[in-house]
């Protein structure tokens, strides 16, 4: 058996467990340090009716959250897919596999729901993330365009930030020091 598996438990949580507010707010809000609490409660609650799924993983020994991955599997004209949106390992566990270990589930679940690839993000400056996706067998295949919307002020709501994607921190890995930017918002992102 694989000894980080050993010591960790995959666990999937949703809006209203109060997990969702100690453990993966503080992953996610690390990748996103302008992401408030009100902001990532409403981000999960609204994410997670469109199917986003949060994915946490514990040490067994201290049930300490030492990983996070938010996911969805998605339906395109290219076939059913698993997309990851996030992929982070606390600061003080990377370099121990468990965003390897993250990977490995999410391909497994992946196929699971009958898809025919695993998408994600990363920013064009963030090498390390590359590296640690190469090593993976994960390839470019294309390029993710963005631009900001102005918000159209006969509408209220929605989930949104207050968010600069030029200073926000982005997702972390084993290989990744916090040195990613948000995928949704990529100036030179890195999310998973």
């Amino acid at each position: 058996m694989d000894p980080v598996a050993a010591d960790l438990v995959l666990v999937d949580l949703g809006p209203g467990d109060p997990r969702m507010a100690a453990d993966v707010a503080p992953l996610i809000r690390a990748l996103r340090p302008r992401l408030s609490a009100d902001a990532f409660t409403a981000f999960a609650e609204e994410g997670h009716a469109q199917g986003l799924r949060f994915t946490v993983a514990y040490d067994t020994a201290t049930g300490r959250a030492l990983g996070a991955a938010t996911h969805r599997v998605l339906a395109t004209s290219r076939g059913r897919l698993l997309f990851v949106d996030d992929l982070v390992t606390a600061a003080g566990s990377r370099g121990r596999g468990i965003g390897a270990h993250l990977m490995a589930e999410l391909e497994r679940r992946g196929r699971a729901e009958g898809c025919a690839r695993l998408e994600l993000d990363s920013g064009t400056t963030n090498v390390d993330a590359h590296r640690f996706y190469h090593a993976r067998r994960l390839t470019v295949a294309a390029f993710h365009f963005g631009r900001e919307l102005e918000p159209d002020p006969s509408t209220e709501g929605g989930v949104g930030t207050d968010a600069d994607p030029g200073t926000d921190a982005g997702p972390a890995t084993d290989a990744d020091p916090a040195t990613d930017a948000d995928p949704a918002t990529d100036r030179g992102s890195a999310g998973r």
